[in-house]
């Protein structure tokens, strides 16, 4: 573990290798899963209007959802997520052209309209962040579905921590982020046959 400020971040962000092959896994981290995206309180809070302007674009099926349900609810842990359809879908997930999943908050957002990117648990993802009382862990999730972006990483020499550079900075700030860079570098030139643990 590598402790930044009061957060404890897992070497596997740093060790290992991570670029999201959306041409081969379509997108399945917005389908497969047993909850929906982590949200904060206030990104829970933006999604009612949001979720409300764009129900038009959304598939029949999310439609349905969230005029039961709205937008998000606390799944079995108390968590806020984002609703999903039939136990799988976020209820934001849209397909386009080769049945590639699509954001329908990212697609708003990439058009201009208001609103925001998406929720920030998603532009993280495979990053996991949990607080708890005293620090704030920042893990890697490791999921079979992105073995591809795994591999597609190792050939272009990206790390995790590199392809989540915007999202790591717009959660925690820079200077975190120089930090994290910092201490990257030195335990990458210190093990570079990978990381202990």
């Amino acid at each position: 573990m590598l402790q930044i400020g009061s957060t404890l971040i897992s070497l596997d962000l740093i060790d290992r290798y991570f670029e999201c092959d959306l041409g081969s896994c379509l997108g399945e981290c917005c389908v497969e899963g047993d909850a929906g995206a982590p949200l904060t309180e206030e990104e829970a809070e933006k999604l009612i209007p949001l979720a409300e302007e764009l129900a038009p674009e959304l598939l029949p099926g999310a439609q349905l959802v969230l005029a039961e349900q709205g937008p998000s609810y606390r799944d079995q842990d108390g968590d806020l997520v984002t609703s999903i359809v039939d136990g799988r879908d976020c209820i934001f997930t849209t397909y386009g052209p080769g049945g590639v999943c699509l954001c329908a908050l990212e697609k708003a957002r990439r058009e201009g309209r208001p609103g925001f990117f998406k929720p920030i648990s998603c532009s993280l993802y495979p990053v996991r962040v949990k607080e708890y009382d005293a620090f704030t862990a920042v893990n890697l999730h490791r999921w079979k579905i992105c073995k591809c972006a795994e591999v597609l990483g190792r050939a272009k020499g990206i790390r995790a921590y590199q392809f989540l550079k915007e999202p790591l900075i717009r959660r925690f700030g820079e200077e975190w982020y120089k930090e994290l860079e910092i201490a990257a570098e030195h335990l990458l030139k210190e093990h570079p046959n990978g990381l202990p643990g």
